[in-house]
């Protein structure tokens, strides 16, 4: 497992845990259950004290962490007959978001979202997951799609953002990012969000302006990174940590200004340490979520969309 900076003092205890482990099976006759379970509960211990006070800018490293659940993770483990459409029907395919048909619990659906990919290779071939004009252009169609059959929509947002290149903006990055959230609030069918890992500015809004925006407990939403944000405030990368506590980029801060609708809890320790059941856990209140919209008429749910976005600024006056 990747251990980040903070996670060191956990590193050390569970590198002690697994030499006592060792030990005891080289040894043979040597009991040393006592000593592994005081160590153990003492992990569990530094790990629930260390989770429980990230700061945002540690919210940001777990985030981001390489074995944190990616899309292709998500869909493999969560959806069943999963059918993936390609190409935007103007340029080309975009690797960077994904989607296509798929069964969620027994549910056809449309299922779409961003994939980082897991290595160098597979990184380069998904764009580190900043989608291009013809992959918001994909999930428009998708959309169309899921409102003529009247299949239910799920995104799952994990992007740094909307690629900035130079071929991009020429293709219209701007304009296919603002029809993709045009169509995201005038889909006629319930559309549910979850941010699991990063949810950077427009990039991420133009797959998410559901009526249920969702969030995973280590995940984080801005309008900006926080680097790009202390590179244009402070003009060095040196204050991203301050830049994070500013934009209030935690599910938890975002929760108590309304900018989303619920928080999925992650394993103990993060998604990345048990991501069977940090999947799970978020399939659980993807359903629940669907459930509450069902039978629920298309014009209810433009309606509903409208009145949640309007709402927004509005918390706590």
């Amino acid at each position: 497992m990747t251990f980040l900076e903070f996670e060191k003092p956990i590193a050390e205890l569970e590198g002690k845990i697994r030499e006592l482990r060792s030990f005891a099976g080289g040894a043979g006759q040597v009991d040393i259950s006592s000593e592994v379970g005081q160590l153990e509960t003492k992990l569990s211990k530094l790990l629930k004290e260390t989770y429980a006070g990230l700061s945002p800018s540690q919210k940001i490293q777990v985030a981001r962490h390489p074995e944190r659940p990616h899309f292709q993770d998500i869909v493999g483990h969560l959806f069943e007959d999963f059918t993936p459409l390609a190409g935007d029907r103007a340029f080309g395919e975009d690797e960077a978001l994904l989607g296509g048909l798929a069964r969620f619990r027994g549910q056809a659906c449309v299922v779409m979202g961003h994939e980082k990919g897991s290595d160098t290779e597979s990184r380069i071939r998904h764009n580190f997951g900043m989608a291009r004009p013809e992959g918001y252009r994909k999930a428009i169609r998708l959309m169309d799609m899921a409102e003529r059959f009247n299949l239910p929509v799920l995104t799952l947002v994990d992007t740094s953002g909307a690629y900035p290149g130079v071929g991009a903006e020429e293709r219209g990055q701007a304009e296919a990012i603002a029809r993709s959230t045009d169509k995201c609030l005038q889909v006629g069918t319930p559309l549910v969000t979850c941010i699991v890992g990063e949810g950077g500015s427009g990039g991420a809004v133009a797959i998410a302006a559901a009526n249920k925006v969702l969030m995973m407990e280590h995940a984080v939403y801005s309008v900006i990174s926080p680097e790009g944000c202390a590179s244009i405030l402070w003009r060095t990368n040196e204050k991203a940590a301050d830049a994070a506590n500013a934009l209030k980029i935690t599910a938890q801060d975002l929760l108590n200004l309304g900018v989303i609708d619920g928080v999925v809890a992650e394993p103990l320790g993060g998604a990345h340490r048990d991501p069977s059941r940090a999947m799970n856990m978020l399939g659980d209140t993807l359903e629940d979520a669907l459930r509450d919209m069902a039978g629920v008429s298309g014009d209810r749910l433009r309606e509903l969309r409208r009145e949640k976005f309007l709402a927004m600024g509005n918390a706590g006056l």
